[in-house]
């Protein structure tokens, strides 16, 4: 079977471009979560390629998952738990008291959650095996 890792980086690098656009758009919510999902979807193309397999959607426990392979900067976990609030409570309604998502989001997160995901994507690309 073949190794689909580096199809799963270069879908997080979709990912992130689509945040950064939803950024551009104003939809701050959506920018988040697209940003978590380019992490989320970096850390098991690394997972992958280097043989193993990542299950679940927090970025933070795909890392520490990965620590037994990998020394993973401190800067990298703490921007994976900013990341990981974003997979629910950018989405449903019922992450808050009130409201919608896009009421609570703002340009500052978005810009934040873009910032994050692409440092953990592009440590998931130099740490990629090479043929």
């Amino acid at each position: 079977m073949t190794n689909r890792g580096a199809d799963w980086l270069a879908q997080a690098r979709r990912d992130l471009a689509h945040a950064e656009h939803a950024r551009q758009a104003g939809d701050y919510e959506w920018a988040a979560f697209a940003a978590q999902q380019a992490a989320e979807k970096a850390v098991k193309g690394l997972l992958l390629g280097l043989g193993g397999e990542g299950w679940g959607h927090s970025v933070w426990r795909l890392l520490r998952g990965l620590a037994a392979r990998l020394e993973i900067p401190e800067a990298l976990l703490d921007a994976a738990r900013r990341l990981d609030r974003h997979y629910i409570l950018a989405r449903y309604p019922n992450g808050f008291p009130a409201g919608l998502p896009g009421e609570y989001y703002t340009e500052r997160d978005a810009a934040e959650a873009i910032a994050d995901a692409r440092a953990i994507v592009e440590y998931c690309e130099r740490a990629f095996p090479r043929p």
